[in-house]
C-alpha cells in the first residue's frame, strides 16, 4: 500500500501520520456507516413506492410536456424529504440559482426577507441586493433584514423577535457555514429556530439553504418544520453523477410559486425538458447516501489531521457533523494555496495543473478553487476552496469515495510539508 501511495507522491512519513489518525477514527466511521444505511433504505423506499421503472430514464425535448421520468423523480425527492412537492430540474444551473428561484417565486414587492443566522452565503448578496446588482430583490422592492449570531455562534432569539414585523414574509436559514468560520447548524437547532419564528408569526415562510447537508443526518430540515429546503444536484443529492441541476422541496404552494419563477407564470412545472439526464439524476440520488458517507469520513479525517498539525478547525475532530464541509484556518495565504494545490494534485482530472487565486464572479475577494472533477464545479467531488483574505481559511469537501478523500488530505499535507509550511508531530 505504501508503494502505490509513494507512486502518487505521498512520502512514507506522511502516509504513516495519516494511518495513525485513520486508526483512531474507527468508531466515528461506523456511525457514518449506520446513518448511510438508513438513508439508503429511505431513498430505496421512495423509489419503490413511486414505481420507478426503466421508462423513467427516457428523456424529453422541446417543451418537455408529460415527462414521466421527470415527474416521477420529483415524487421520489418529495417522499424522501417528506414534503408535499418538489422541483428537480436540469434548468436550475446551480445552488445559488435554486435559492434565487425560491426567493423570487415567494417574495413580492413590499415583503421583507429576514436572515436570522447572520449574513448568507456570498453569492446570495447580489441576489438579495446587499451588494448592488442588476435584477436583485432590492430592485423589485423586497427589503432585507439581518440578525447576526451571538459571539458563541448561537441564534440571538431576542433580536430575532424584535426583527420580525408585519412585512416579514420569508426567513432564510443557511444550514452550512459557507465562507464563515462558524459551526454549521444541526437539523435540531434549525427546527428550534423555525418553531420560535412561527410562534411569533405562523404564516411566515421558513426556507433552509440545505446545500452540503443532505443525507448527513437521518432527518432533513423539512422534517422539523421548514416550508422549503433548497439545494444543488452537483453537491450531495446528485451523488456525483448529476451533470447539472438543483431542487426545491417543500409545501405545494411554495414549490408551485418557485416553478412559476423558474419558467413563467401559467406554465410553471408543466414545461422543462429533461434532455436525457433522468438516468443520471435517478442513479445519483440512489447513490447519494453512500457518496455523502465517503465525504463525511474525509471531512472527519481532515479535521483530525489538521488539529494534530496545530491548526484551528471547524468543526473539530470530535464534534458531530452537520454538513460535509471542513474548515481549516491556515493563517497564511501561502498555506491556502499549497493546500489547494495538494487537493488538485490528487484529482483524477486535471491533476497536472496548479490552481491560482482569481476574481470569481459573485465574490468580494479573490478565490482559489481546487477541483479536478468529472463535473465542473461539483463539490461532492474532491474539492477545496477559500477566499484570499484573513483569516485565510480553506474549505475542504467532497470525495466520491472515502479512499479518494483520504488521498486528497494526505496530498495537501505533503504539499505543505514540501514547502516547509508545516512540521509533522
Amino acid at each position: 500500500m505504501k508503494e502505490i501511495y509513494e507512486q502518487l507522491g505521498i512520502s512514507e512519513e506522511v502516509y504513516n501520520f495519516g494511518a495513525q489518525v485513520e486508526t483512531s477514527l474507527k468508531k466515528r466511521f461506523e456511525e457514518f456507516d449506520r446513518k448511510a444505511e438508513y438513508n439508503q433504505m429511505k431513498v430505496l423506499l421512495a423509489m419503490q413506492k413511486n414505481k420507478v421503472s426503466s421508462e423513467c430514464f427516457n428523456g424529453s425535448s422541446g417543451y418537455g410536456y408529460d415527462d414521466f421520468g421527470r415527474d416521477t423523480l420529483e415524487k421520489v425527492y418529495a417522499d424522501t424529504f417528506h414534503t408535499e412537492a418538489c422541483l428537480v430540474r436540469p434548468q436550475i444551473a446551480c445552488g445559488t440559482h435554486a435559492l434565487a428561484i425560491a426567493l423570487f417565486g415567494n417574495l413580492r414587492p413590499g415583503d421583507e426577507l429576514l436572515a436570522p443566522a447572520g449574513k448568507p452565503y456570498d453569492t446570495l448578496e447580489e441576489v438579495i441586493g446587499i451588494r448592488p446588482a442588476k435584477g436583485s430583490l432590492a430592485e423589485y422592492g423586497v427589503t432585507y433584514r439581518q440578525v447576526d449570531l451571538k459571539e458563541d455562534g448561537t441564534f440571538d432569539y431576542d433580536r430575532i423577535r424584535e426583527a420580525i414585523n408585519e412585512k416579514t414574509k420569508l426567513v432564510e436559514i443557511q444550514r452550512s457555514k459557507g465562507y464563515q468560520t462558524r459551526a454549521s447548524f444541526s437539523v435540531k437547532e434549525i427546527g428550534e429556530l423555525i418553531a420560535f419564528v412561527k410562534s411569533i408569526k405562523p404564516d411566515v415562510i421558513c426556507m433552509v439553504d440545505n446545500c452540503y447537508g443532505e443525507f448527513v443526518d437521518t432527518v432533513e430540515p423539512s422534517d422539523v418544520g421548514a416550508d422549503m429546503i433548497v439545494g444543488s444536484l452537483i453537491k450531495n443529492p446528485g451523488g456525483g453523477l448529476a451533470p447539472i441541476g438543483g431542487y426545491i422541496a417543500g409545501t405545494k404552494e411554495c414549490v408551485e410559486n418557485s416553478a412559476s419563477r423558474m419558467t413563467c407564470p401559467g406554465l410553471g412545472m408543466e414545461v422543462g425538458a429533461s434532455l436525457g439526464v433522468n438516468r443520471s439524476f435517478y442513479q445519483g440520488f440512489f447513490l447519494a447516501p453512500m457518496v455523502t458517507k465517503g465525504a463525511l469520513k474525509g471531512a472527519v479525517f481532515a479535521a483530525n489531521i489538521y488539529e494534530k498539525l496545530g491548526f484551528p478547525v471547524i468543526p473539530d475532530g470530535q464534534e458531530p457533523r452537520q454538513d460535509i464541509i471542513q474548515a481549516v484556518t491556515l493563517g497564511e495565504p501561502e498555506r491556502v494555496v499549497a493546500f489547494c494545490k495538494g487537493i488538485q494534485a490528487a484529482a483524477p482530472v486535471d491533476s497536472y495543473v496548479d490552481p491560482e487565486p482569481w476574481d470569481m464572479p459573485g465574490y468580494d475577494s479573490q478565490v482559489i478553487m481546487a477541483a479536478g472533477a468529472f463535473v465542473q464545479g461539483s463539490s461532492i467531488e474532491l474539492s477545496a476552496d477559500g477566499p484570499m483574505k484573513p483569516p485565510y481559511a480553506v474549505y475542504f469537501q467532497g470525495g466520491l469515495t472515502w479512499e479518494h478523500a483520504k488521498l486528497g488530505i494526505l496530498m495537501s499535507v505533503q504539499k505543505l510539508l514540501d514547502k516547509h509550511l508545516i512540521t509533522l508531530p
